[in-house]
């Protein structure tokens, strides 16, 4: 019988699983988990995996390997270069290939020739799959053959496309007699180390029956989606970010679950799926935007970089309840309501004046979602220095923002608890407040006043934006 090992990366299921379907009906399977050094991993070190995503990894990779033994397999985890690591399991196994689902990230798909060459050399064949996403980024072109920077055309496009392949089911999987050595899973040292990962574990249940429980419980009403997705005391959105991000879920799979659950009432929130394919799409056509601003423009921008206003800002400690309510629900969940991320975004660099690279560096870190092609076109979206960008001068106000998307103030309350005691009028401008309510409420001494006055550093922002605009490039 033929042997095939299933690399497994960031496609953490069974089910509509391209990759480990194509092992199964060759013969053998043999899946398992590579962990390299960041360094060898195909990105820089900046970009590995950050805190609250290395935890959610560690249990997602507990689930699939639960799942593997329920099924009469189980993952092989080894650490080192993958290459070589992969090279060595198929001298051991006397493997016949190796098969893997492709992860569309520029360095990574460099990677994956190195990976094919080593392999080739070593007399294994290669199996490589799409499933990342609905249409690989070469796909989906311009009339002109190039990558689009602008959203409303890519998806047309993508709806002019067929539609996406209905999800495959769970294939059966054999495994070999005699299994190779397995490195143990905390040796992998994935956990962090401080104690902050409370918080993550009551909210969230990583793997892929967690994935496809939340899935479930979104598209039962993904027809409030489009009326309540605003509202961040709400429920509605459908939190399966990490899992599209490690592989949980397949894109097809939320596709479908959608469009069975609602039909066309689904297609905002199909809407809103096909920008994560626009942002991969645009991190494999513009790989230097992890750092650098898509417009060149922006590369004169004086911001004005301060530790004392970045940790502020970290620490949801900057006066401005809906900012504050959304960075402390980040440190302590692992994850931010979509509205209230681009309220805070915008009030680190154009409030602030805080460089846009220190903002993605501290989701990065903190998000269970973190994904380099999100984060980075989020983040140059509210700079206003990416594709499809909001233009820098359109500023949010961060306490007419609050009274819009929190009229009752039900999430600043629940997040800034020093502040619950306020009444709905000045909730979201506690500075304001009569002097008595305050000290009712108690947030004299307890509440910090505002980090900057909102007018003026709309002033200054624009003040600098105008600089930009006005000195010729280099």
């Amino acid at each position: 019988m033929r042997r095939w090992l299933w690399w497994v990366r960031r496609d953490l299921r069974l089910e509509d699983n391209s990759a480990l379907s194509a092992a199964a009906g060759l013969g053998e399977v043999i899946p398992v988990y590579i962990h390299a050094h960041p360094e060898t991993s195909g990105l820089h070190s900046p970009w590995s995996s950050g805190s609250a995503s290395a935890w959610w990894l560690h249990h997602s990779l507990v689930s699939l390997d639960a799942q593997l033994r329920s099924h009469g397999s189980r993952l092989v985890i080894r650490r080192g270069e993958y290459a070589a690591a992969l090279a060595q399991l198929v001298r051991e196994t006397k493997a016949d290939g190796v098969t893997w689902n492709r992860i569309v990230e520029p360095a990574q798909v460099e990677f994956d020739q190195l990976v094919s060459d080593v392999l080739h050399d070593a007399g294994a064949a290669t199996s490589p799959h799409d499933g990342y996403l609905l249409h690989e980024p070469t796909t989906l072109l311009t009339k002109a053959s190039t990558g689009y920077k602008v959203f409303t055309p890519f998806w047309k496009t993508l709806r002019r496309q067929d539609v996406p392949a209905e999800p495959l089911p769970r294939p059966s999987i054999t495994g070999p007699v005699t299994w190779p050595s397995s490195d143990s899973l905390g040796s992998l040292k994935l956990l962090p180390t401080s104690d902050w990962t409370h918080g993550l574990t009551s909210h969230w249940t990583p793997g892929e029956m967690g994935a496809q429980a939340r899935l479930q419980t979104f598209t039962d009403s993904v027809t409030a989606y489009d009326s309540q997705r605003d509202l961040p005391n709400e429920e509605g959105t459908s939190s399966i970010s990490p899992s599209l991000h490690f592989g949980e879920l397949s894109s097809r799979q939320a596709w479908w679950a959608a469009l069975r659950a609602a039909g066309s009432a689904a297609e905002p929130w199909l809407r809103q799926l096909a920008w994560r394919e626009f942002a991969h799409h645009l991190l494999w056509h513009e790989p230097a935007t992890i750092e650098q601003p898509l417009r060149p423009e922006f590369e004169r921008f004086t911001w004005e970089p301060n530790p004392h206003l970045l940790r502020r800002w970290q620490r949801g400690r900057t006066g401005y309840p809906i900012v504050d309510a959304g960075m402390r629900q980040l440190w302590e969940t692992g994850w931010m309501h979509n509205r209230v991320r681009m309220i805070a975004a915008s009030f680190l660099v154009k409030d602030l004046l805080q460089p846009w690279q220190d903002g993605a560096a501290w989701f990065w870190d903190t998000l269970v979602d973190a994904d380099l092609a999100n984060n980075t076109m989020g983040w140059q979206w509210t700079a206003g220095c990416g594709a499809d960008a909001a233009p820098f001068f359109r500023i949010f106000n961060p306490t007419t923002q609050g009274k819009r998307f929190d009229p009752a103030g039900g999430y600043v309350r629940h997040w800034v608890p020093e502040i619950s005691g306020l009444s709905n009028r000045w909730v979201h401008e506690p500075w304001n407040a009569p002097a008595d309510e305050r000290a009712a409420a108690g947030i004299c001494n307890t509440y910090p006043a505002p980090v900057v006055d909102h007018k003026q550093a709309r002033e200054r922002a624009l003040s600098a934006y105008r600089r930009i605009k006005s000195t010729p490039s280099s």
